[in-house]
């Protein structure tokens, strides 16, 4: 069974979101651990950038898997 184009990107989608809010809690628990003083807005803002490079990996990554099927 094949998955559609628009349910990979979901589920890339869904990965991702999952994937930020762990990132960002991570970060926030673990920047101090090495001194780094980073402002919640920052935090969000570099876990934004990381959302979008993971959805367009994920995306891309779930498309060459389908067509080598």
């Amino acid at each position: 069974m094949r998955q559609s184009r628009r349910m990979s990107l979901v589920e890339a989608g869904a990965n991702v979101v999952v994937g930020y809010v762990l990132a960002v809690a991570t970060q926030i628990v673990v920047f101090p651990w090495f001194g780094l003083v980073v402002s919640i807005g920052n935090t969000l803002a570099i876990g934004a950038i990381f959302v979008i490079t993971s959805l367009l990996r994920s995306y891309v990554l779930r498309r060459l898997f389908e067509r080598w099927q």
